[in-house]
């Protein structure tokens, strides 16, 4: 994943979170894909109904995602399957076009990437739905970071999941990316995503949040608020304009 890339500068690289990150947690995608989870674990699970709630929460918080947990208490499950009923079922007609947003990121001369714990099919819908699918060089999502192994493919099931907010997951995507992590900025919504980012070395901004969190480099109300943030992100697009300039009015002069 190089295309795009702005070499030199002091920013390389964009990682951006999806979900809650480039549209607002208020929108309500997340509270429906809980509600999914819930209705997997109590349908296709037969976890004991009144347990569900308790245990989806709980086990988001010891292994970053709901599914992680399952897996590591021994639930078998198909992976696509899964996420299929999850993600398949939201309501994405609550997203639309954020024609801003399309300019703010087609606007950075830094190559921008979403780093995601959803699935392939999940991104497209949501880059699909709020017309950004060209603003992005790259996506590191599920498959990604878990690519079927021979195991896998003999069993059809994993016990072990890679995802955010592991430091592991953190160092993979960076790996997979191609990138310095002193030169590029990771945007996210989670206060433990972007711990963890952190200690991965990355530059941090948390998403959705007036205030900083422990280890936030900025906070921003909104995603559409970079531009005031983090003006440091145009400033060699700018430089490189001011020099083209330059060089033409020279140039003007010398043909004139």
């Amino acid at each position: 994943m190089e295309g795009g890339r702005s070499k030199g500068s002091k920013y390389e690289c964009l990682l951006f979170d999806m979900d809650d990150t480039l549209y607002p947690l208020s929108l309500g995608i997340n509270f429906a894909c809980r509600k999914n989870i819930e209705d997997y674990m109590l349908h296709h699970m037969h976890i004991e109904e009144s347990e569900v709630p308790g245990l989806c929460l709980d086990l988001y918080k010891e292994y970053g995602t709901t599914m992680a947990g399952l897996k590591v208490m021994g639930y078998e499950f198909d992976n696509d399957e899964f996420h299929a009923y999850v993600h398949g079922r939201l309501p994405y007609d609550l997203l639309k076009p954020d024609p801003v947003l399309r300019n703010l990121l087609h606007s950075m001369p830094q190559e921008k990437i979403i780093f995601t714990n959803g699935d392939e099919a999940h991104v497209a819908q949501v880059l699909g739905r709020m017309g950004l699918e060209d603003c992005f060089n790259g996506v590191i999502c599920f498959e990604t970071l878990n690519p079927p192994s021979t195991e896998t493919m003999k069993n059809g099931n994993s016990t072990q999941i890679l995802c955010k907010p592991s430091v592991e997951a953190m160092e993979a995507a960076i790996r997979i990316a191609n990138v310095d992590p002193k030169k590029t900025i990771f945007f996210d919504d989670s206060v433990r995503n972007i711990a963890s980012g952190k200690a991965a070395g990355l530059h941090t901004v948390v998403v959705g949040r007036s205030s900083l969190v422990p280890g936030a480099d900025h906070a921003l109300n909104s995603i559409h608020n970079m531009k005031e943030a983090l003006p440091e992100i145009w400033e060699d697009e700018m430089e490189h304009l001011e020099q083209v300039i330059q060089s033409s009015a020279v140039e003007t002069v010398v043909l004139a």
